[in-house]
């Protein structure tokens, strides 16, 4: 045999054999897995929506790619968890731009008191060049692949036992919040004492006065079974509680073109038919909490609220990147 036709030959075979990968069912192609990992419950809303967000990636990658959800931090601290992303590890997390500004200061203020009060102006935030440019540096210099934030849990409130109305009346209680700087800031910028406490430690806090109170959305209140151990839903309104799906950038960048689409496109998409969920259920919640003994207090001076939160942003010097966002959302 001569050369050329060993090598027509073999030529020949090649294309058969790609011919024949190309042709092999999904099953039989690359797999991939991500355990994502949450702090609420499972009756929680968002639960359910990430259920539905890893069902429609699934259907959409044919199997190729599988979401399996873990709720009650069953896979570990959210921290914890956070850290073994930026290494590379297949997981998720659901958090918030408070945590991220442990890495990117600026994004902090996307959890900061009254920076946005719409789910419109949430979804404004997804083209503001500033927001994309902390995004990308998340990424490039911290390892972490923001998924998706329009993942609105409702406005974070706070739940005490004596009224609250204005700043004033939070002073001396010692109101849980998360470890992060723009929560601690926050919640002392409106008058209380804050205090860092993990989600599952609030109601034995509470029961031992640990803590006087803290500051949750509604849809946290039932399954925390906080009405038996607080009397009062302050509607302060204070933080619109944008959350955010973060995934390891290095696997994220190991994913097949189609499969990156799918993940992100049916992140947004769960997540804004949660968001406007959670709202529409907000009303029940609150009607349940009457019915079980807690005073809902409406009239709550949030014109003092939203003067007395500008200062979290002085003190942690992210009032220009505050301002900067607000302009590129015309807010």
């Amino acid at each position: 045999m001569t050369i050329a036709k060993t090598i027509l030959k073999s030529g020949l075979a090649l294309c058969a054999g790609l011919a024949l990968f190309a042709a092999l069912p999904a099953e039989a192609q690359q797999k991939f897995n991500l355990k994502f990992n949450h702090v609420l419950g499972p009756k929680e809303p968002f639960h359910d929506g990430f259920l539905a967000w890893s069902k429609a990636v699934e259907a959409r990658t044919n199997g190729g790619l599988k979401i399996d959800v873990f709720h009650s931090s069953q896979l570990g601290k959210e921290e914890d968890i956070i850290e073994q992303i930026r290494q590379g590890a297949n997981l998720g997390q659901n958090t918030d731009s408070a945590r991220m500004g442990n890495y990117v200061p600026g994004i902090a203020v996307m959890n900061g008191p009254y920076f946005v009060e719409t789910l419109e102006d949430v979804a404004k935030l997804r083209k503001a060049p500033t927001v994309i440019k902390w995004q990308d540096e998340l990424a490039s210099k911290h390892g972490l692949k923001v998924v998706s934030f329009s993942w609105v849990q409702g406005y974070r409130h706070f739940f005490t036992n004596k009224p609250v109305k204005t700043p004033d009346d939070l002073k001396g209680l010692r109101i849980r919040t998360p470890p992060a700087p723009i929560w601690q800031e926050s919640i002392r910028a409106l008058g209380a004492t804050p205090v860092a406490m993990g989600f599952g430690d609030m109601y034995p806090g509470l029961q031992q006065r640990a803590i006087d109170g803290v500051e949750l959305v509604y849809n946290n209140i039932p399954g925390g079974r906080f009405y038996e151990v607080l009397k009062f839903a302050n509607e302060t309104r204070h933080i619109m509680l944008i959350n955010f799906e973060v995934v390891s950038a290095k696997w994220f960048d190991g994913l097949p073109k189609d499969y990156q689409t799918a993940l992100l496109e049916e992140a947004d998409k769960a997540g804004e038919a949660t968001s406007k969920e959670i709202f529409r259920l907000e009303a029940e919640v609150e009607q349940q909490l009457k019915g079980r003994g807690m005073t809902i207090v409406e009239d709550v001076n949030l014109d003092a609220f939203r003067k007395a939160g500008e200062k979290a942003y002085e003190v942690l010097n992210i009032l220009e990147a505050k301002k900067a966002v607000h302009k590129e959302i015309g807010k």
